[in-house]
C-alpha cells in the first residue's frame, strides 16, 4: 500500500540568533507538522488493514483484480446470515475507530480519502437496515450465473484450474446459503417482482444438464492448455465431470424446485420498490448513493421529462434532415424494422463492432494527455445470459496487467441490434468510456487501493454518458442515423430518470415504463424490455448516468466560459479523471481549483 509522504525541511541546528520568540515558533511549528504526518500516516495504516481485510471478506473480488492468493482462489464470499451481520459489526466498528483519527490533522489529500471512506462506509451501514440481501438472485446476477466467473480467474497453470475446481465443490455451500437469504425474505415480505424473476426461471434450467459435458461449467475444461500435460488434462476433466455431476447439477436442480414451487409463486406484482415495508425510505436512500446529492425523486422526474423534450426537439431535426415523411412513432418503427439498420448473421455484427472499435484509439490524443498502459479487446455476452443482458458492458482489467479490459457486446438476435447504435456504444462502454477511465484510475498509485478500485456510479457512469458527446470531437456520428443513434442513446438515460422514479416512487406499472419508452426512443421492443426489467431488479442504479453527465456538461462549459482562449481539452480531462472516480461535490471542487489556477497564470 501507498503510504503518503511528507517532506518537512526544518533546517533548526543551521539557525542562529533567534529571539525566544522565534525559538518558540519554529518549536510549536515542528510539532505541528509532526502532528499532521503522524495522523497521515495512522489513516493510511487504517485504509491498508481494511483493504486486506475487504479482499479477505470478498475473494472474488480479489480473483477479478489479480489480488487473490491461493486461499482467496477457492473460496466464495460467506453469505450466510451470521457473517453479513458479522461484516454489519464490522462497519459499525470500523466508523467508530475513524473517530481515533484527527481529521483536522491530516493533510489536503487525506482529508479527500477520509472523507470518502467514511461516505461508502456510512451508506452501507445505512443500507444494512433496509435488508437487500435478503433478495440474493436477479436476472442479471446470483449464484445462477457464477459461470461465467471463469472468465475472470486466472487458468494459465494447472494450479489455477485445481483452485477453480475447488471454488466449483463449494459452490454448492454458496448455493445453499442462496436459498436460506431467499426464504428469509419471503418470511419477512422482502420479495423481488415476479415479472423479473420469471426469466430466472429458464437461466436455472440452462445449469441442469445430462451430460456434464455440456455443461457451462464444463467449458473451460473442454480445450485445456496445449502445455498441460495429458495426464494433468485427464485429470482435471474426471474432476469437472464428477463435481458437475455429484454437486453442482444437484443443487442447481434443488434450488430451481424452491425456486418455481415456492419463490416464484411469492414473488410481488407490484413492481416498485415503494410496495416493500420503508420502500420508499429505501429508493430516497437509493437516490442519494446513486447520485452523491440530496436531489429528491420528484426533482429527478421532472428533470428526467425536461431531458427527454430536449432530446426530442434535436431528434425531430434528423428526422427532417432525412427527409422522412411521417410522424416520430413512425419514424422509430421504421429504425426498428428496415433491414438495412442491421446485420443478418451474429458473426457480421461482431466484426462491425470490431471495426468501429479500430477507429476510436487514434483519436484519442486530441482529447487526452494521459492514456492508460492497460489495453481492451472485444468479446461477444456469453449465450447462457446474452438473453437477459443488455447490449454490452464493460469488464476491467486486472491490477497485476494479466488480464486486459473486455468490451462485451450482445449478439443475441442481430436483427435487433441496429447499426446506427454502434459508435456511440462503443465509445461508451470502451474508449474514451469505461476503459479509459477505469484504467486510468486503476493506475493512480498515489491513491489508497479503495480509490484506486472501487467508485462511485454517477462518476464511472456519467463519464461514459459524457463520452458519448466526444464522439462529435472524435469525427464519429458523421451519418445522420448515427446522430440519431447518440441522441437515442442520450434520449434512453433521460427515459431512465423518468422510468425509474416513476416505478419505484410513483407506482408505475411495468407496462407503463415499456409504453413510455417505447414512445420516445427508437431502440428495440426486446432492448426496452430488457432495460425495464434491469430497472426493476435495480432500483436507482439507472440514476446516475444522466445525473453525472449533466454535472460534466456543466463543469465543462463552466471552464470554457471563464478561461476562454485558455480552455485546453486536454487539461480539463485529465484533470476530470486525475482523482480517479468521485463524488459530484468533489469533482466540482478539483474542476473549480482548476480553473483558479489557469486563470491565475
Amino acid at each position: 500500500m501507498f503510504r503518503i509522504c511528507l517532506l518537512i525541511a526544518i533546517a533548526i541546528g543551521f539557525i542562529t540568533g533567534l529571539s525566544p520568540q522565534a525559538s518558540a515558533a519554529v518549536q510549536t511549528q515542528t510539532e505541528a507538522a509532526q502532528t499532521l504526518t503522524s495522523a497521515d500516516e495512522k489513516l493510511t495504516q487504517f485504509l491498508e488493514s481494511h483493504w486486506q481485510s475487504f479482499l479477505q471478506d470478498y475473494p472474488e473480488y480479489a480473483s477479478y483484480l489479480g489480488m487473490a492468493n491461493k486461499e482467496q482462489s477457492r473460496r466464495w464470499t460467506d453469505n450466510s446470515l451470521k457473517a453479513i451481520e458479522q461484516r454489519y459489526q464490522s462497519d459499525l466498528a470500523l466508523r467508530k475507530k475513524m473517530q481515533d483519527i484527527d481529521r483536522a490533522a491530516l493533510s489536503a489529500a487525506q482529508k479527500v480519502n477520509y472523507d470518502l471512506f467514511k461516505w461508502q462506509l456510512d451508506k452501507s451501514i445505512e443500507e444494512h437496515e433496509f435488508k437487500t440481501y435478503l433478495i440474493p438472485i436477479t436476472q442479471l446476477s446470483g449464484v445462477h450465473t457464477l459461470n461465467d466467473f471463469a472468465n475472470i480467474v486466472p487458468l494459465n497453470s494447472v494450479e489455477d484450474y485445481r483452485n477453480w475446481l475447488v471454488r466449483l465443490e463449494r459452490l454448492p455451500t454458496l448455493i445453499a446459503q442462496t436459498r436460506k437469504l431467499m426464504e428469509k425474505g419471503m418470511s419477512e415480505g422482502i420479495m423481488p417482482a415476479a415479472a423479473t424473476m420469471q426469466r430466472v426461471a429458464p437461466q436455472l434450467d440452462a445449469l441442469i444438464v445430462e451430460d456434464a459435458k455440456k455443461s457451462v461449467f464444463y467449458t473451460p475444461f473442454a480445450k485445456l492448455p496445449d502445455h498441460f500435460s495429458d495426464a494433468d488434462k485427464q485429470d482435471l476433466q474426471t474432476q469437472a465431470v464428477t463435481i458437475i455431476d455429484k454437486q453442482l447439477t444437484p443443487a442447481y436442480r434443488d434450488l430451481k424446485t424452491f425456486f418455481t414451487e415456492q419463490y416464484l409463486p411469492g414473488s410481488k406484482e407490484e413492481h416498485g420498490v415503494w410496495a416493500r415495508a420503508k420502500g420508499k425510505q429505501y429508493y430516497e436512500y437509493l437516490v442519494r448513493y446513486y447520485t452523491t446529492t440530496d436531489m429528491t425523486p420528484d426533482a429527478i422526474h421532472q428533470l428526467g421529462l425536461e431531458e427527454v423534450a430536449r432530446n426530442r426537439a434535436e431528434m425531430d431535426k434528423v428526422i427532417a434532415e432525412v427527409g422522412f415523411e411521417g410522424t416520430f412513432e413512425e419514424f422509430l418503427t421504421f429504425l426498428r424494422t428496415d433491414p438495412q439498420f442491421y446485420y443478418e448473421s451474429p458473426e457480421a455484427l461482431f466484426e462491425g463492432y470490431l471495426a468501429v472499435s479500430k477507429r476510436l484509439d487514434p483519436e484519442l490524443t486530441k482529447l487526452f494527455g494521459k492514456l492508460p498502459r492497460a489495453p481492451y479487446g472485444l468479446k461477444p455476452i456469453p449465450d447462457n445470459t446474452a438473453p437477459q443482458a443488455p447490449t454490452a458492458y464493460y469488464s476491467g482489467p486486472s491490477a497485476d496487467g494479466l488480464r486486459p479490459g473486455w468490451y462485451y457486446v450482445n449478439l443475441h438476435q442481430p436483427e435487433t441490434r441496429p447499426k446506427y447504435e454502434m459508435e456511440v456504444l462503443s465509445v461508451h462502454e470502451a474508449v474514451p468510456g469505461h476503459h479509459l477511465q477505469i484504467a486510468l484510475q486503476m493506475e493512480l498509485g498515489e491513491l489508497p487501493m479503495f480509490r484506486r478500485f472501487l467508485g462511485f456510479t454517477v462518476f464511472t457512469e456519467g463519464w461514459g454518458l459524457y463520452s458519448e458527446r466526444l464522439g462529435y470531437d472524435m469525427n464519429l456520428y458523421t451519418d445522420p442515423y448515427s446522430r440519431f443513434g447518440q441522441l437515442t442513446y442520450d434520449m434512453w438515460r433521460s427515459i431512465r430518470l423518468v422510468v425509474d422514479t416513476g416505478i419505484h416512487y410513483k407506482g408505475w406499472t411495468r407496462q407503463e415504463a415499456i409504453d413510455y419508452f417505447k414512445a420516445n426512443a427508437a431502440k428495440s421492443e426486446e432492448d426496452i424490455t430488457n432495460e425495464v426489467d434491469r430497472y426493476i431488479a435495480m432500483p436507482g442504479q439507472a440514476l446516475a448516468y444522466k445525473i453525472g453527465q449533466l454535472k460534466m456538461l456543466e463543469l465543462r462549459e463552466k471552464a470554457t466560459s471563464q478561461l476562454g482562449d485558455k480552455f485546453d481539452i486536454r487539461a480539463f480531462h485529465d484533470t476530470m479523471l486525475g482523482s480517479g472516480s468521485v463524488p459530484l461535490n468533489v469533482l466540482e471542487s478539483n474542476i473549480n481549483e482548476w480553473i483558479a489556477e489557469f486563470e491565475n497564470e
